[in-house]
């Protein structure tokens, strides 16, 4: 049986654990399962609860597990964009082996070569950004097998984030009894599902991702991660003079915002959109409230991302224009303020089946930076245990065989025959 590409994806986002597990199949990401766990154990993108933590990962571990009938073993993990850093290296292979031909062998030495680069003390390799080939004079970004040369050249863009909140987060990875099969910098991850890095190379993307405690903007230009920034406030700001006042909860107010169907407060009903009784009080919430207390902020969130990104919008020939994605890209109204922002500005709608909600972007972005990557690593190791997953395939080829499970031609042969008894 040839051996099925099954990845898990594991994000330590704000207040959860995102863990998907997926098949690569002819390049594409058929999702096996999703799990969502909460935790209390980040702050600001930092670990402040390292058993928290490692707790909600088994427990999101543990449930997809228990749906799919195998263990997972290792995971691709993403990293946030903190203090993000770029290296740019040419590197020279030479091929004296006499056959005047590239291997395979040839560009990971290539590869190997660039990644011993150190920065400083305070970052650490993650993943690269883009690599291309200089063969006998032509520039391409296509892997140069079988090319016939003396030598040839390889530029090896690199990223490095922060390294004390790299190591923290595969500290809570390895705690879990997890291996990690790669790293990725979520908004490069981002990046690889939005389709952010093959745009148009001239017109610069600034990629918004949109959380519950922080909001990271990261500028894509000529297919590679050239800046990233943090706002230390993401959508929870939103909704925080309801949730005072009221006493609501965080998941209520992630709800309420997506209820805000309009930009103008002025055209929202006196309908009552959330009604609780408290010990001490009883809430009335009406879509007026709603608006009035939340658009406006919702208006100095993007007057701030406007503030930031002006010099880019300022310097560049064509204009730029910005992608929301991440979990706030959920709240429908971002997509009816277009004119708010200072650049053409879209919402990015995840269309893969099984996880089409923008805060599993990243998770599926990775998955597709370990292809990336990995045409030149060759590693064939898979996130799960490779026998139990021949076995769970065998099961369920027997039993869709065997028709113990029925499927839907079987039990409309049953439920037909019940009918006539």
């Amino acid at each position: 049986m040839r051996k099925k590409k099954v990845y898990a994806t594991l994000e330590i986002a704000d207040q959860e654990i995102r863990l998907i597990v997926l098949e690569i199949f002819e390049g594409r990401n058929n999702v096996l399962r999703v799990e969502r766990v909460h935790c209390s154990g980040v702050q600001n993108q930092k670990i402040i609860d390292e058993a928290a933590v490692v707790k909600a990962i088994q427990e999101a571990c543990k449930n997809a597990q228990s749906a799919l009938g195998f263990r997972i073993e290792r995971v691709l993990l993403a990293i946030p964009s903190i203090n993000v850093q770029r290296c740019s290296q040419k590197i020279h292979v030479q091929i004296p082996d006499g056959t005047k031909t590239i291997r395979l062998f040839h560009i990971q030495q290539g590869f190997n070569k660039a990644v011993e680069k150190q920065l400083s003390e305070e970052v650490v390799f993650v993943n690269i950004n883009q690599v291309s080939y200089i063969v006998n004079g032509e520039q391409t970004t296509k892997m140069p097998i079988g090319k016939e040369c003396d030598d040839f050249f390889m530029e090896v863009d690199l990223l490095y984030a922060d390294k004390e909140t790299m190591y923290a987060y595969a500290r809570c990875v390895e705690q879990s009894n997890l291996q990690i099969l790669d790293v990725c910098i979520d908004a490069y991850a981002i990046a690889q599902e939005t389709g952010a890095l093959i745009a148009d190379p001239s017109r610069p993307i600034v990629v918004v991702d949109l959380e519950q405690d922080h909001c990271t903007l990261a500028l894509f230009q000529h297919g590679r991660l050239l800046n990233t920034t943090t706002l230390e406030h993401g959508y929870k700001t939103f909704t925080e003079e309801l949730q005072k006042k009221y006493h609501l909860s965080d998941a209520i107010c992630y709800r309420l915002l997506q209820n805000i169907f309009t930009e103008d407060q002025d055209e929202a009903s006196d309908v009552i959109c959330y009604i609780e009784q408290k010990e001490e009080m009883r809430v009335e919430i009406t879509l007026k409230e709603l608006a009035q207390s939340c658009l406006s902020k919702i208006r100095l969130w993007i007057s701030d991302i406007n503030e930031a990104c002006a010099p880019i919008a300022g310097q560049s020939v064509q204009s730029m224009r910005y992608v929301l994605t991440g979990q706030g890209s959920n709240i429908r109204v971002l997509s009816m303020m277009p004119s708010a922002f200072n650049a053409p500005a879209t919402v990015f709608e995840e269309q893969t089946i099984g996880a089409r909600d923008g805060a599993f972007v990243c998770g599926l972005g990775m998955a597709y930076a370990w292809q990336y990557v990995n045409k030149i690593r060759h590693d064939d190791k898979i996130s799960v245990n490779n026998n139990e997953l021949e076995a769970s395939i065998d099961s369920i080829n027997q039993r869709a065989k065997s028709g113990a499970d029925g499927g839907f031609t079987q039990k409309l042969k049953n439920a037909i025959l019940t009918e006539k008894e």
